[in-house]
């Protein structure tokens, strides 16, 4: 701007004039920039209003989250009770599997201690001694993996107590922040916003020429800084305790109904095995006892028999030696009868009547003798067989008790009494 003034004044009186017009112009200038960078830097009017908004969203967010981290705990714990119960009725059915097994054992303890009131030509171990050997061997076996199976799901209900208890506690305290924001959101809103109030000023003291670094600076934002984290890491630890105890007892109680089902069908197996194999050596002691009372009759009429031959040969043996007394012989049978006397005057005229008679009643004698040792064996021999048919009688008897007495308690429906197989 071209300057005219008169010239009749002095020249430093001018250029005072001048120099403090230009000193006006340049502080224009920054008073312009100034307001020009102040109407970007500066905050409006309205950031009370946008501060309390934006920390009541901060605030309801965190709600929201805390919320959704409680019905998470909840839903949790509920589920981890399910399980737990879950996990209590598979306890149950193998506590039931495991008393079977032992009433099983006191079953197979009752047959071998039947097994010894046989007699005692019966009592060499047979395969039916086997099978119920063999029976108890197995029984222990099942019973020894039944028990190890129960030993893992009393570890695994304490897992579970355990990741519910934990959840409970968490829980709680979860629900009493939940509390503590709800009934304090306002007073929060207003401490948030008096923060950010607080920090305005010092905006307006710093030099214009220094970075915006201040509040409102992007890279350093208020609402990630003063945020808190509802999902702690307790929460974090809890929920995923509890979601491995779930899992892992999920995959125990498929186990246990696979071992449950896999130990009933090998105890019934073994259970019909050893009936099966008692039923059998009954009906093989039933035909030789069959046998042996067959034999016995033979033996009894072989005795029938020889006792009416030793009869019929002492009949004879009597009638060849005659009466007691002489005097009570007839003429006839007389060795020194007429006829015989007139024939004997002859020389040379001996009868063998006599020497016939004596051979004849020793030949009577021994053979009475023989027939008398025959009946003798016979009847010792039929004795013997009595005593083997009664001894057969008595261990088809005590089988058949056994067999009676598997079948009758293979339900299971009886009270095990003492505790020598728990």
């Amino acid at each position: 701007m071209a300057t005219e003034v008169a010239t009749v004044a002095p020249q430093s009186w001018k250029e005072s004039s001048i120099h403090g017009i230009k000193l006006a112009q340049t502080v224009i200038s920054r008073g312009d920039k100034h307001l020009l960078e102040s109407k970007q830097r500066d905050p409006l009017p309205l950031l009370r209003d946008a501060c309390a908004a934006d920390s009541n969203k901060l605030v309801h967010s965190y709600v929201r989250q805390s919320r959704s981290i409680v019905a998470n705990l909840r839903q949790n714990l509920v589920d981890t009770n399910e399980e737990i119960k879950a996990l209590n009725r598979g306890k149950e059915a193998l506590e039931k599997a495991l008393e079977q097994k032992r009433k099983d054992l006191a079953l197979n303890e009752a047959s071998t201690q039947l097994r010894t009131f046989r007699p005692p030509r019966e009592k060499e171990e047979d395969s039916a001694d086997r099978l119920i050997s063999a029976e108890r061997t197995h029984l222990l076996s099942l019973k020894r993996s039944l028990e190890s199976q129960l030993r893992k799901v009393h570890k695994l209900l304490q897992m579970l107590s355990s990741s519910r208890s934990r959840l409970t506690a968490v829980l709680q305290e979860r629900s009493r922040v939940l509390e503590l924001v709800c009934h304090n959101q306002t007073d929060t809103t207003s401490v948030l916003s008096a923060r950010r109030s607080m920090l305005i000023p010092k905006q307006h003291f710093r030099s214009s020429s220094a970075p915006s670094t201040g509040l409102f600076d992007s890279s350093v934002s208020p609402s990630v800084a003063l945020r808190p984290n509802p999902l702690t890491a307790e929460c974090n630890g809890a929920i995923s305790q509890a979601f491995e105890a779930r899992e892992r007892s999920r995959m125990v109680r498929k186990e246990l109904a696979s071992t449950i089902g896999h130990t009933a069908r090998l105890q019934q197996a073994a259970h019909s095995t050893v009936n099966e194999g008692i039923i059998k050596k009954i009906a093989a002691t039933i035909t030789l006892k069959q046998h042996l009372q067959v034999n016995a009759g033979d033996t009894k009429a072989a005795v029938h028999r020889g006792q009416h031959q030793h009869d019929a040969l002492n009949l004879s043996q009597g009638m060849l030696l005659g009466p007691v007394s002489y005097s009570d012989l007839e003429t006839r049978e007389k060795l020194d009868r007429p006829l015989v006397a007139v024939y004997q005057r002859h020389p040379g005229t001996d009868l063998p009547e006599a020497s016939y008679l004596s051979q004849a009643t020793d030949c009577l004698t021994d053979s009475i003798t023989t027939t008398r040792r025959n009946i003798s064996l016979l009847k010792l021999a039929e004795q013997h067989l009595q005593e083997d048919i009664r001894d057969k009688k008595s261990a088809a008897n005590v089988d058949m008790s056994i067999v009676r007495l598997r079948r009758r308690k293979a339900n299971h429906r009886w009270v095990l009494d003492g505790s020598k197989y728990m």
